[in-house]
């Protein structure tokens, strides 16, 4: 997959087959439009393009409302990651700008869909809208698919034991730790994407050395504290852990904004290089702990690894 920042970066892409939007999480619904787009562009022997914005529209219109609390499933390192995975052809990552904002739906379909992609078909998901006051939808494509000169499909939306899959489902089953469902909607273990640290005396001091996980970007949604089964992928090795999600001890105020992240690798020295990994998250296995109680702490960790050593993942 080729990674475009902006359309002029994206030259020579010929007979396209795009989706846009923001993909976040690369949910099951949001993979059953990227395999249609890859389907169409072999049937056509053209290129499979996927356009997302970064900052999210939201972040940008409504900072102070919509945007202000906003979190995320995926970092934009961690989306790329994912669609990367996907056999997209095409990511074309756009800068979101207020001036960008006021550009009509017809601009946006008649000079970059088609005038800089030579767009041939352009699919949607179910009620997906896009461009100035979000005016574009499936209709608003149809109408002007003889005009342009493109085709339009639009994929229905997904369900799960009859429940929609959408980012903001998914987003709240991570709320409350729900990871398992999560990861049913999403169609693959929820990810962290990060550089891994030296870890704090906390785990140290009761013979469960860690690493901290540093989370870069701001927005990315962390599930609650507690302790969790994840697999931790690292320079192309997998790696049995558990991940511990806390507050500061002792502060009543604590808040989520505030969590650390740490990882206990089974069968390992904990010693990693200050470079990226990924964490696959399995399930949650324990909630309600306080770091300063040394003596919970430890007895917690102690069940969580045996419950670890025996699942399989």
């Amino acid at each position: 997959m080729q990674v475009h920042y902006g359309f002029d970066e994206a030259k020579n892409i010929r007979r396209a087959v795009v989706t846009t939007g923001s993909f976040d999480g690369v949910h099951i619904g949001h993979k059953a439009i990227i395999n249609r787009i890859i389907e169409i562009a072999k049937s056509i022997k053209g290129e499979s393009v996927l356009i997302t914005f970064f900052p999210h529209p939201r972040k940008v219109l409504y900072p102070e409302t919509q945007g202000k609390d906003l979190m995320f499933i995926n970092s934009q390192k961690e989306k790329i990651e994912l669609l990367s995975k996907t056999g997209l052809d095409h990511l074309i990552v756009v800068n979101f700008t207020l001036e960008f904002s006021r550009v009509s739906s017809h601009d946006f379909i008649r000079n970059f869909l088609v005038g800089k992609l030579d767009a041939k078909f352009i699919i949607v998901g179910f009620n997906h809208h896009f461009g100035h006051n979000r005016e574009g939808d499936y209709s608003y494509l149809y109408k002007l698919k003889e005009e342009l000169g493109f085709d339009v499909e639009e994929i229905p939306e997904m369900d799960i034991q009859h429940e929609t899959v959408s980012s903001t489902t998914i987003r709240k089953s991570i709320k409350e730790g729900r990871i398992q469902r999560a990861n049913a909607y999403l169609d693959h273990q929820y990810i962290i994407v990060g550089a891994l640290g030296k870890g704090t005396h906390y785990f140290t001091d009761i013979n469960f050395p860690t690493l901290t996980v540093q989370i870069e970007e701001l927005g990315k949604l962390i599930p609650p504290n507690g302790i969790y089964a994840i697999s931790l992928e690292w320079n192309g090795k997998f790696y049995k852990a558990m991940l511990i999600i806390w507050s500061e001890c002792c502060d009543e105020q604590a808040h989520l904004s505030n969590q650390n992240v740490e990882i206990h690798i089974l069968d390992f020295d904990n010693q990693f290089p200050n470079s990226d990994a990924t964490i696959y998250f399995q399930k949650l296995i324990s909630t309600g702990f306080d770091v300063c109680n040394s003596g919970q702490l430890k007895r917690l960790l102690l069940q969580a690894r045996e419950t670890i050593e025996e699942l399989i993942y």
